[in-house]
């Protein structure tokens, strides 16, 4: 697919199939996620791979986040929405949960450390796509949960960035729309031009 192509064309889909993903495909986006730029080539990204009942352990600190922001967690109410934030993991047959591991390069700025990470995201979210994947990028104030870093054992300094949702697609890509991108660009040719920035 070629690269102009498969940017316009990759779309946020959750509808995909319990069809488990090839080990040759997941290996395929996780290299991909590797090949982002990073300053001072720090590579802080880290990726944890979860498939079949591993997704549960997720779908467990997912609940006790919600449960942490209920007045009464044993209400029938809450008790239902627990077990629907529990089963959350399980609308795909693979998560790839993405995290920023910061170096300790004396010269990495943490801005950029985390923008490389975000770039390894886009990068796998489109090589899913141009491998005919379906998928989605999952954040959310859970993701940014203490309880996070600990199931996932990261560093005080590392952090969760979203979790990739991944699957063989039930039905076919949107359409997607994006405003014109002359309507956000603004074009400089010289010094004076940026006095009438507004």
């Amino acid at each position: 697919m070629d690269i102009l192509d498969a940017i316009k064309t990759r779309r946020s889909i959750g509808l995909v199939s319990d069809e488990p993903v090839s080990k040759e495909l997941i290996n395929k986006i996780l290299e991909a996620g590797t090949w982002a730029p990073s300053h001072y080539r720090t590579e802080p990204w880290k990726f944890f791979v979860l498939t079949g009942d591993s997704r549960l352990r997720l779908g467990k600190t997912l609940a006790k986040i919600e449960e942490k922001n209920m007045d009464d967690p044993s209400s029938e109410s809450n008790q239902k929405k627990l077990a629907k934030v529990h089963e959350k993991p399980l609308r795909a047959p693979l998560i790839i949960a993405v995290a920023v591991e910061p170096r300790d390069n004396p010269k990495a700025i943490i801005q950029e450390e985390y923008g490389a990470v975000y770039a390894a995201i886009q990068n796998m979210l489109l090589a899913a796509h141009g491998l005919g994947l379906g998928g989605f990028w999952r954040t959310g104030k859970p993701t940014y949960d203490p309880l996070m870093k600990e199931l996932f054992k990261l560093s005080k300094d590392g952090e969760i960035l979203g979790f990739l949702y991944f699957g063989h697609p039930k039905r076919a890509v949107p359409e997607g729309k994006r405003r014109d991108f002359n309507e956000v660009t603004t074009w400089l040719s010289s010094e004076n031009d940026f006095d009438k920035l507004v």
